[in-house]
């Protein structure tokens, strides 16, 4: 079965946020708002993981029970919560974008990531092919600011780093191509969340 995808028009610039969103809460969301109007989205996809290879997978809730949260935290039409890499059965990011520019290659993606995963990027299976296949967009977090762009990855990247202010046009830049935003940031993580609610 060929797996749904949100609807988009020719020509469109998407974001691609992925994670677990175990759960989601209002620091996604900001990253969202934040991508959509600084890189002139047109839409941002939430890409619900069946698991991230990086994390344990031992508190992950099921994977309906996570989109179906992120649906409600997103609240906002240019956003939409998908779950097809669970039907096509992807593991990695690259095999995610290798199917996505094969199925839509009449869109413009770009990769949404926040500051504490650029600093562990280097650790993503290809993250070279990542870097490659489409731009790449950085969103300052709280305690990275100084060290992610630092990190391994960036260094080795660094060269095709465009400036903040070139960011608008981030979205059709030839790959490898990246930004970093800086700006207001939120200090959610789900991992606290969950650790409030065991608590509670």
């Amino acid at each position: 079965m060929i797996p749904r995808l949100p609807p988009a028009a020719p020509g469109q610039r998407i974001g691609l946020y992925g994670g677990s969103f175990n759960p989601a809460h209002a620091g996604h969301r900001h990253v969202s708002l934040t991508a959509l109007r600084r890189l002139r989205l047109d839409r941002v996809w939430w890409l619900v993981t069946p698991g991230n290879p990086l994390k344990s997978l031992g508190a992950l809730a099921p994977l309906a029970e996570r989109a179906a949260g992120a649906r409600r935290v997103a609240a906002d039409p240019r956003i939409a919560v998908t779950t097809f890499e669970a039907e096509i059965e992807a593991r990695f990011t690259r095999d995610t974008l290798r199917f996505l520019l094969r199925r839509r290659p009449d869109l413009h993606f770009v990769w949404i990531m926040g500051a504490d995963s650029l600093a562990t990027f280097h650790r993503w299976k290809g993250f070279r092919d990542i870097a490659a296949a489409v731009p790449v967009a950085v969103l300052d977090r709280p305690g990275f600011t100084l060290s992610a762009p630092n990190a391994r990855a960036a260094q080795t990247l660094q060269r095709f780093r465009l400036p903040e202010a070139e960011a608008g046009r981030l979205a059709v830049a030839r790959p490898p191509a990246w930004v970093y935003l800086h700006g207001p940031r939120s200090d959610l993580s789900s991992t606290a969340i969950r650790l409030r609610m065991g608590a509670a």
